[in-house]
Parts: structure tokens; C-alpha cells; sequence
């Protein structure tokens, strides 16, 4: 239930003036009023618009049967949420950073980086609630608020919009990247624990998850997006609290026995995909390369790459030249360069047809005039079978030219990719194995044939520590290398 406060916020700047009217709405959770500037059908067009470019830009994990299992357990906890009647959506991100998401209107990201180092359902349903705690508590559609608040007058370059440039800097996907702050992170973790347990989970395991946590500090991968701490700041005494407050609500529901179920968990992860795919491309000795649509291309030594579903960028050490590459349906390399020049109003410095890699070609140079000052580019419209891919060498136009030799030597570089090594690499992959014998995990690991250089880190995906004890017939995961 919402109702209109007379409040008004008056911007003014760049000879604009904008006046926005704040919703004055009560929090599900508290019960409490608060300022906001969506409303819950606002939530969930927002958060129906960022589903779709999370699922264009990063990709959803193609494992039917596990996010099925993801989506069946997501809506048993959100049936016992404070906000039971949104549209909710669970999915699988295609990305081994370790995190889970949460947008404004019931959209729900775990990685499957994260199901990699989850142990059983209960730790699941800890994590999950807590992603819940963050949209029922209207976390998400708070930091939407206090983002719109301040980018209110602030002009955004988005220059090559549509397949030509990330959209990390537009709203949608930008929401994965927005820290939520310690008072929202606490809130969130009780909202977990209570809703695991009204499940009935043990919420104290979501504790044991975050000491897992503790121990490995995630860090972003290859496709840009932050690690758990990078959005999910801890507050003081996180594990002690959880602990606390999971033992509160099972004597307050007066539930005895609460499910762990490690073994049904391990299962349906069984064969997962982990760390990054190859198979979505892989960068080797200074080369780009992509098995499954088979092309490669040199990479300009010393430049970091950022490598996701839709989009492949280069960025030099300076940060003052990007290589964006990207592909499109298209009928000739000639129309998809006419339709950047018209699309982005550039002014065309030279234009010619080329053969790139024995490929018909354009090239383009060009001005482009943004809201953010004018970049200059040259772009590589390659037709490979029936798609065209595209290279973008964009910086400021003082730098272009020191930049203009790496630019072209990526996009002349590109050609077929021929070398059955490297088209048929294969990821590495989570498997399932039975220690037989009782003893330290560090023991059970050896008989595996887990390398010492090896043990810590498996210790640690299955959440546990090398001098741990495990009875015999323990089930455990260990990693199945791949190319």
C-alpha cells in the first residue's frame, strides 16, 4: 500500500530544472515509512528490463534440471517471505565469479561460482533468503532510489549503444554492481535465517558459508562482474549473529528437526562447470580464442580483458584505449558499417572495403560526438559465415594515434581458428567423489589423488578445513580438469 506525501525534489543544473515527486510508501518488512521513487509495478518493469540484459550480456548456466532445482527452492522460501505475491525469478548466471544478485522486483542471480562452493541445501536456502531479505526489505529498489538521486543532472555517455558497447554504465545491469550497505547486509542475513527456517532449513549453516567466504575473499573474473564482498559488505560479527538468530526463530517456530540434506545437494551440482568456460573463449600466450564459433585474434600485450556472453573488451593499462568486439546478425560487413555511422551520427574520417583474415571487410574511422566529450574510433566490420563481428578501437582523438597500431594489429589479427587443441578444450568440472576411509580431510584428499599444491583449495570448495576429521563414505567434490 502506497500514498502520495506532498514532498517534491527540485534538481537544477546544465540550465535544466527537473521536479520529482517521491513515493511515500510503508516497508513490507518493517512496517515503517520510507521516501521512494518505485513503486512495486516500477520494481518489477525495472527488474523485468534488467533480466533481459543480464541474460543478453552474461548468460544463464544451460543446465535445465539444476535450475529447475534452484527455481523450485527459491519460490518455497519466497512463499514464506513478507512479500509472497511477487512474480519471482531464480536463475543460474553463466559466470564462475562467487556471488548472488538480487533486483528489484523478485529477480534472484545466484553464479554458478557460488553453487560451486556451497555444500548443502540448507547453506542454499541461507543464501537465497538473504537475496529475498534484500528485495522484501525493498534493499534493491532503495539503491535504485539513492542512484537515480544522484545521477540526477549527471550526463552519461553511452555512445555505441545496442551490440556496440557494454552496458555496465545504463541502469539495468549496473544494479548488479551497486554495494549494498552493513545496516541493509544485517538485515538481510536475519531475513535469511528466518525465512530458511520457516523453510525448514538450518539457518546456522549460512554462518558456515560465510567463514567459507572469509577464507577465499572472491575476487571479479573474466567477465567484469564483483565478487560477494564487493556488493555484500560484512557487518560486525556476521557469523556470531547468524548463529544467534537461527537458534531464536527454530524456538520460536518450535521446529526440532531441521534439514541440512548435503548429499541431495552435492548431487544435483554434480558435473558442474568450474572456474571460466574455455568454451565461451579463452585467452593463451597472447591470443583471444573461440571454439565454439571458431575465430581467434591477437590480444595487445599488457591490456586487461573482460570476456562475457555478449562481448569481449580490451582495455590498456592506462585505461585510455578500449577494443570493444562484439557480433550481429547482418546482411554485409558494408551495411553493418553504414548502420553504426548513421546509428551514432559519426563523422566519417575514412571508410573502405578490406579482406581481414581472408573475410570480406569494412573499415571505418570516424568521430563520434558523445555527451561526454567526442571519441575517435576505428572499427573492423568483419562477415564470417552469416554473422558480421565487429571491432571497436575507441579512444580520446589525442590519443588515437598511439593507440591506432594495437587497435588494428587486434583487428587485422582475426582469423579462423583451425587447431583441433584448441577447439576442442573442455572446462574443468566439479565431481563427486567417496572417501572410504575415516581420518583427516587432508588424508581422505590424498587418497583421492588430490596434488599437494591442491589440498587447501579443496578443502576450502567443500567447506572445510585440512585437519577437519570426516568419517568414512564422506562425499566430497573435487575437480575433474578439463583442457
Amino acid at each position: 500500500m502506497e500514498r502520495r506525501c506532498s514532498r517534491f525534489i527540485l534538481f537544477g543544473g546544465m540550465g535544466m530544472l527537473l521536479l520529482l515527486t517521491v513515493s511515500c510508501a510503508v516497508n513490507p518488512v518493517s512496517g515503517g515509512p520510507e521516501l521512494m521513487l518505485l513503486s512495486e509495478a516500477d520494481e518489477v518493469r525495472l527488474g523485468r528490463q534488467t533480466d533481459a540484459q543480464v541474460r543478453k550480456q552474461y548468460g544463464v548456466y544451460e543446465d535445465a534440471k539444476l535450475r529447475a532445482y534452484v527455481n523450485d527452492m527459491g519460490r518455497r522460501l519466497a512463499a514464506v517471505s513478507h512479500r509472497p505475491n511477487l512474480p519471482y525469478t531464480f536463475e543460474i548466471v553463466d559466470a564462475s565469479v562467487v556471488n548472488a544478485f538480487a533486483v528489484p522486483g523478485g529477480y534472484v542471480y545466484f553464479t554458478r561460482g557460488i553453487l560451486a562452493y556451497l555444500n548443502n541445501e540448507a547453506e542454499l536456502a541461507g543464501v537465497m533468503g538473504h537475496e529475498l531479505g534484500h528485495i522484501t526489505a525493498r534493499h534493491s529498489a532503495q539503491q535504485y532510489s539513492r542512484a537515480q538521486l544522484a545521477q540526477v543532472g549527471v550526463l552519461v555517455g553511452g555512445l555505441f549503444l545496442g551490440e556496440m558497447v557494454s552496458g555496465l554504465a545504463q541502469l539495468g545491469v549496473g544494479m548488479l554492481f551497486l554495494s549494498f550497505s552493513r545496516d541493509n547486509e544485517r538485515q538481510a542475513d536475519a531475513l535469511g535465517v528466518e525465512y530458511a527456517v520457516r523453510a525448514g532449513y538450518d539457518g546456522k549453516e549460512l554462518a558456515g558459508f560465510f567463514e567459507t567466504l572469509e577464507r577465499m575473499n572472491p575476487g571479479s573474473d573474466r567477465s567484469g562482474l564483483p565478487g560477494w564482498f564487493s556488493t555484500h559488505p560484512s557487518p560486525e560479527d556476521r557469523v556470531a549473529a547468524v548463529r544467534r538468530e537461527a537458534g531464536e526463530w527454530q524456538k520460536r517456530l518450535g521446529i526440532k528437526d531441521l534439514k541440512v540434506n548435503r548429499e541431495a545437494y552435492l548431487r544435483q551440482i554434480d558435473g558442474l562447470v568450474y572456474g571460466d568456460d574455455p568454451r565461451q573463449g579463452f585467452v593463451e600466450a597472447g591470443v583471444f580464442y573461440h571454439p565454439d564459433m571458431r575465430f581467434e585474434f591477437p590480444v595487445p600485450a599488457g591490456w586487461k580483458v573482460n570476456n562475457t556472453h555478449s562481448q569481449v573488451q580490451m582495455i590498456s593499462e592506462n585505461k585510455d584505449g578500449v577494443i570493444s568486439f562484439s557480433v550481429a546478425a547482418a546482411a554485409s560487413a558494408r551495411e553493418a558499417a553504414a548502420k553504426f555511422t548513421q546509428a551514432n551520427g559519426a563523422s566519417v574520417l575514412a571508410s573502405d572495403p578490406i579482406t581481414v583474415g581472408g573475410f570480406p571487410a569494412h573499415r571505418v574511422v570516424s568521430d563520434v560526438r558523445g555527451q561526454s566529450g567526442t571519441v575517435r574510433v576505428v572499427s573492423y566490420f568483419i562477415q564470417k559465415d552469416k554473422s558480421v563481428f565487429y571491432f571497436h578501437g575507441i579512444s580520446a582523438p589525442a590519443a588515437f594515434d598511439r593507440h591506432l597500431h594495437p587497435f588494428e594489429r587486434t583487428m587485422r589479427g582475426f582469423k579462423q581458428l583451425t587447431d583441433p587443441k584448441r577447439i576442442n578444450v573442455k572446462p574443468d568440472r566439479i565431481q563427486l567423489r567417496t572417501i572410504k576411509a575415516s581420518g583427516t580431510v587432508e588424508s581422505g584428499l590424498r587418497s583421492l589423488g588430490v596434488p599437494t599444491k591442491d589440498l587447501e583449495d579443496m578443502a576450502l570448495l567443500n567447506g572445510m578445513d585440512l585437519r577437519d576429521n570426516l568419517p568414512a563414505n564422506t562425499l566430497v567434490k573435487i575437480i575433474e580438469k578439463g583442457r
